[in-house]
């Protein structure tokens, strides 16, 4: 079994069933394979060969179903990348994954154009007229019609997801198809997705989250989906109602947004059977809050990481009555978990230590990065970063990141990215960055500058530093220069003082 194939067997099986809204495209999953059978055909015709990498660059729309899927049928391997991304972080995973083709939708294209010059790739675009780029459905409509079997199976490799990493680059997080279907399994089974399914995708599919554990699982049982290319409150309420949605998944932030909607009573949102959200933990007064507005008992969150598929505990709507906040009692289906000190001991209630997770689900590795690699999957375990501990009733809560990682409206955001470019302005010597509390985003990301002499309007001077270096949503919001950070004895900077201060 493989990724392509669970299109095509649906093609087969349900061949008028809708199983794709793009408004204004409803499709049936035979519409769909036949396409994604043409496209495959017409990539082949470029040179693209199994096990090449192409990068699928586009919001949630009907041309990243086709290329996802065909890009997998001809046994080439997919990197779908934030659409968010710069320039610069574009470059550095096109040179980073060796990709030999670039699918990019044309909303997205002035951040690609800068770069069709620059590489010998195959770069295609889901409109006309793009200088320098294949149109996507000129591919399609030239293509062979004739099947094409995908030959792929379970333990060869499937996809690349690109997640920032704590020494400024990008690692790709290397997934088998039996990575990505043995999750997908897990959230069928834990969340109830089924043939009558209705999920609608408003998050971004090129975060392991919406795509392996919603948009493949919902394939997986031939369900229908429901394409949004953007969140908004009004959108998630519009759809929901019109679409009689079952499944919805989100960052917290779009539930509390959506809460505050004035006119949120004239919406029916009963078809819905979970309310999914994962990234960060919603408090108990933000659950009482969600729960009220959204008419809804129904509420489950989700905890993992994606170097584990992501797979790792979840909290059911039943627990949120006592234990919101927390991330569950036990690891889903299809994982392990444990919660470790520094000696690799099993911590005790009230301890904390470090999350680990293992199963089927994990990553084959950091894609070119032994090292990574080793560091973070050590004997099947994935060492997660996090610190979390036991409750008494055995209920996990996370404490902090050993990683310093910030989660900011549900996005992942690593400090030393930034920190690296901010030290290259001429003005700035020493730079840290932390997540300080925000009662919407979580977290919002706050710069400590020191500077060789004092710097007028702060932060419009480092955010014009950063404009087209960094995606916008990891541009801090807040500045504050220091004469010194704090260090210990080896030199290494404390960040725990700075967020206390903060605190205060």
């Amino acid at each position: 079994m493989n990724i392509s194939e669970l299109l095509a067997r649906n093609a087969r099986k349900f061949p008028n069933k809708v199983g794709f809204i793009s408004e204004p495209d409803r499709l049936t999953y035979k519409e769909v394979d036949e396409k994604v059978t043409r496209l495959a055909h017409a990539l082949k015709t470029y040179g693209i060969m199994p096990g090449d990498k192409v990068i699928l660059f586009s919001p949630n729309t009907i041309e990243f179903v086709y290329s996802y899927f065909a890009v997998q049928r001809l046994g080439a391997i997919i990197v779908p990348i934030n659409a968010k991304l710069s320039t610069g972080e574009l470059k550095y995973i096109i040179e980073h994954s060796e990709a030999k083709a670039f699918i990019g939708h044309h909303l997205l294209w002035t951040q690609v154009a800068p770069l069709t010059n620059d590489y010998l790739v195959t770069w295609i675009s889901t409109a006309d007229g793009v200088d320098g780029a294949e149109n996507i459905y000129d591919l399609i409509e030239n293509g062979s019609t004739n099947s094409f079997d995908c030959q792929l199976k379970e333990d060869d490799l499937s996809t690349i997801l690109y997640t920032s990493g704590t020494t400024g680059q990008p690692k790709g997080v290397l997934f088998s198809n039996r990575n990505i279907l043995t999750v997908a399994t897990m959230m069928c089974i834990e969340t109830g997705i089924n043939n009558e399914s209705r999920l609608l995708h408003m998050m971004p599919l090129s975060h392991s989250a919406p795509l392996h554990l919603f948009f493949v699982a919902g394939t997986y049982v031939g369900a229908t989906h429901v394409l949004a290319s953007t969140f908004t409150p009004d959108l998630l309420l519009k759809l929901v109602s019109s679409e009689k949605i079952t499944h919805f998944f989100g960052a917290p932030i779009a539930y509390l947004a959506t809460a505050n909607q004035p006119d949120i009573d004239d919406y029916d949102l009963s078809s819905v059977k979970r309310w999914v959200y994962g990234a960060a933990p919603l408090s108990a007064t933000e659950v009482q809050l969600i729960q009220k507005k959204f008419k809804t008992n129904q509420l489950m969150c989700v905890y993992g990481l994606t170097e584990a598929g992501p797979n790792g505990t979840y909290l059911s709507p039943e627990d949120h009555a006592h234990k919101a906040g927390s991330v569950g009692k036990r690891a889903a289906l299809n994982c392990e978990i444990r919660i470790v000190d520094e000696t690799g001991k099993g911590v005790k209630p009230g301890e904390i230590g470090e999350i680990l997770l293992r199963g089927e689900g994990n990553m084959v590795g950091y894609y070119k990065n032994e090292e990574a690699t080793k560091e973070t999957l050590k004997d099947g375990w994935i060492y997660t970063g996090d610190m979390a501990k036991f409750d008494e009733d055995g209920y996990i809560w996370i404490v902090d990141r050993k990683k310093d990682m910030i989660i900011s409206g549900g996005v992942n955001i690593y400090p030393a990215e930034i920190e690296n470019i901010l030290k290259t302005h001429p003005d700035i010597v020493d730079v840290a960055i932390i997540g300080v509390p925000h009662p919407e985003w979580g977290e919002t990301v706050k710069a400590f500058i020191v500077a060789n002499k004092p710097i007028q309007n702060l932060d419009t001077v480092c955010k014009e530093f950063l404009k087209d270096k960094v995606a916008g949503f990891k541009i801090p919001r807040l500045y504050e220069q220091i004469d010194e950070l704090p260090r210990n004895a080896t030199g290494k900077i404390l960040k725990q003082p700075l967020r206390e201060g903060v605190k205060r």
